[in-house]
């Protein structure tokens, strides 16, 4: 190519620096959607057990039906039921 002489190519910022980073997409994270509130709440009886309650745009949405044996069971129960209303062919509210 004429003029082609001395140039130097350009990094691409599309490209990742290093073997399976992807600077081009954001971090995902754990955080709930934004019209979502998840509560976790521990239960008197049984001792130990918690419960969650899913809120959206801040009413009541739904809440657990049974005592969970730990908190990251109980928000595991609540994200999946969070997912539940989120799908199109999940339950209408």
């Amino acid at each position: 190519m004429p003029g082609a002489q001395g140039a130097q190519a350009l990094p691409c910022r599309s490209r990742p620096e290093k073997p399976g980073a992807m600077p081009y997409i954001g971090a995902m994270t754990n955080e709930i959607p934004h019209p979502y509130e998840i509560e976790i709440l521990p239960l008197e009886k049984p001792a130990g057990a918690y419960r969650w309650v899913l809120r959206r745009s801040g009413k009541l949405l739904e809440r657990s039906d049974r005592p969970h044996s730990s908190e990251d069971k109980a928000l595991a129960s609540a994200i999946k039921a969070m997912e539940g209303d989120l799908t199109p062919t999940g339950r209408r509210r």
